[in-house]
C-alpha cells in the first residue's frame, strides 16, 4: 500500500497563527494561567504543547507547566503495534493532583489515544480537570471525546490520513492530506 498527497492543509504560517489562537483560547477560557499545566503525548503533541506554552507566555508574562506523556504502555492495541514496543520517557515535572491539565496532540482521530493518555495522566495523579487541545479533528471517533480547544477540523474519508511535520520532528513544517491507494 502506498500514500499519495493530496493536498497541503496548513503551511508553516498557518500553524503559528494557528497555534497563537490556540494559546489565547486556553487563556481565556481558563481565566487565566494560575493553575494550568500543559502536557505533550510524545510525539508531535510535545512541539506543539512547548509552543503554545511558549506563546502564552507572550499573553501573561507567566511560564506555564509543560510536560510529557509517552502513552505506549497504555494503548488498547499494543500487541498489534510491535512485537517488542519501544518504550520512551514521560516527563512530567510538576504534580498532576488538582491542576486543570491541558493535553495536547496533533491529531485527534478516535479517540483512543486520548483514552490512553488519560489513563497514564490518572497514573500519576488526580487532575482538578483535562481538556485536550489538538491542531487537526478529522473525526471518525470511536469513543466519546470531543477537543475543547481545535486548531482546525477537517473531514475526512476513511481512507485518509493527516499527516502534520513539525520542524523538531520532522524537520519541515506543514499539514497534508494524503490518501492510502492499492
Amino acid at each position: 500500500m502506498r500514500v499519495v498527497e493530496k493536498s497541503q492543509l496548513m503551511s508553516a504560517t498557518e500553524i503559528d497563527r494557528t497555534i497563537q489562537r490556540l494559546a489565547h483560547e486556553i487563556v481565556e477560557k481558563s481565566g487565566g494561567t494560575s493553575n494550568l499545566g500543559l502536557i505533550g503525548i510524545r510525539r508531535r503533541g510535545v512541539p506543539l504543547a512547548q509552543r503554545i506554552v511558549r506563546a502564552m507566555r507572550g499573553i501573561d508574562g507567566v511560564q506555564v507547566p509543560v510536560g510529557t506523556l509517552d502513552i505506549t504502555l497504555y494503548r488498547d492495541d499494543l500487541s498489534k503495534v510491535a512485537p517488542h514496543p519501544v518504550l520512551q520517557s514521560s516527563d512530567i515535572p510538576f504534580p498532576v493532583d488538582d491542576k486543570d491539565l491541558i493535553l495536547t496532540d496533533d491529531v485527534l482521530y478516535t479517540g483512543r489515544t486520548v483514552r490512553a493518555a488519560m489513563n497514564g495522566l490518572f497514573d500519576l495523579g488526580r487532575p482538578q480537570s483535562i481538556r485536550l487541545c489538538v491542531l487537526i479533528d478529522r473525526g471518525h471517533r470511536e469513543l466519546p471525546i470531543e477537543a475543547s480547544f481545535v486548531g482546525r477540523h477537517v473531514q475526512t474519508s476513511d481512507t485518509e490520513i493527516i499527516e502534520v511535520r513539525l520542524t523538531e520532528v520532522d524537520r519541515e513544517e506543514r499539514v497534508m492530506l494524503v490518501e492510502r491507494v492499492s
